[in-house]
């Protein structure tokens, strides 16, 4: 790999494919400010970019990744199927219009973005879909988001292909230690989105509404003791668990000091005791009660 960092970690997933461990995620980056971030992470070092058909910035993803002037073959790029298109026809054509407006021929990583378990045969087809896609080539590993054991479990059991990943809410507050479990017994990679706990920020709803685990004693003592950022103690926590990690930023000194995290580590003792921060309460939504209207 080129780029400034080119000691990021990988994880193997399922089918073998490579995956870069610490991305950049794009989830309320506007487009105006997507296509900046991108290249400028790409020149930083990174090779994971995350979006979604949902944050209807795919085509900035795109205009970033040609003005980074990285190479196609360098950069790992995920996209994620809306509910609205859930349905085998639909998400063949959804799949189609996220590789288009991205500007590639092929995806990396091909997610379902809830498991809408009201109805799950709808989900059940958009996967099987995906599989056709992974079958043709067109995409090179398919996964889930936000599906919790149960849910998994009823996936890996109607369809053929095991997913790769499983991107879920996950930081020091809500550190989803069922979820980790089921997936690797499965063999999933689990992926963290809002891995710094931004979500408590910006979704208002839940029991750690306006809580930073950034700011917590035990995470900002071990930044000291590190000289590190509070949010770069927290990626490497992720990373020491053997997850991938997607934070989001579009500000350059963000995006470069998120990447800055492959110089230490922690101890066992670290690690654990940022786990017993853990509330065992979700910021975000819960996937149980996600469906097509949930959104408005």
């Amino acid at each position: 790999m080129t780029g400034k960092n080119p000691t990021i970690a990988t994880i193997t997933l399922n089918n073998g494919v490579q995956m870069p461990a610490l991305g950049l995620g794009v989830y309320q980056s506007t487009p105006q400010e997507t296509a900046d971030a991108v290249a400028n992470a790409l020149r930083e070092g990174y090779r994971l970019i995350d979006t979604a058909a949902a944050y209807f910035n795919e085509k900035e993803v795109g205009e970033g990744i040609t003005r980074s002037g990285i190479d196609r073959g360098e950069v790992f790029v995920t996209t994620k199927l809306w509910l609205t298109d859930y349905g085998y026809d639909t998400t063949l054509r959804a799949f189609d219009t996220s590789l288009a407006n991205l500007g590639l021929n092929h995806l990396d990583l091909y997610l379902l973005h809830w498991p809408v378990p009201a109805a799950f045969d709808d989900t059940v087809a958009s996967y099987k879909a995906a599989e056709k896609l992974l079958a043709d080539g067109r995409v090179w590993a398919i996964g889930v988001c936000n599906h919790k054991p149960e849910h998994l479990h009823r996936l890996i059991d109607r369809t053929s292909v095991v997913p790769a990943v499983n991107q879920v809410e996950l930081h020091p507050y809500f550190t989803q230690r069922a979820v980790r479990q089921a997936d690797a017994e499965a063999g999933v990679v689990t992926q963290a989105w809002s891995p710094l706990g931004g979500v408590n920020m910006y979704w208002q709803d839940g029991h750690n509404a306006g809580r930073n685990p950034l700011d917590h004693p035990t995470v900002t003592d071990i930044a000291t003791r590190y000289g590190k950022t509070a949010a770069q103690v927290v990626l490497r926590w992720h990373l020491e668990h053997r997850l991938s990690a997607i934070p989001k930023s579009v500000r350059p000194h963000r995006i470069a000091e998120n990447l800055d995290v492959f110089d230490f580590g922690l101890t066992a003792d670290e690690v654990a005791a940022i786990d017993t921060i853990d509330t065992g309460v979700r910021g975000g939504p819960d996937p149980d009660a996600v469906g097509p209207g949930y959104f408005g």
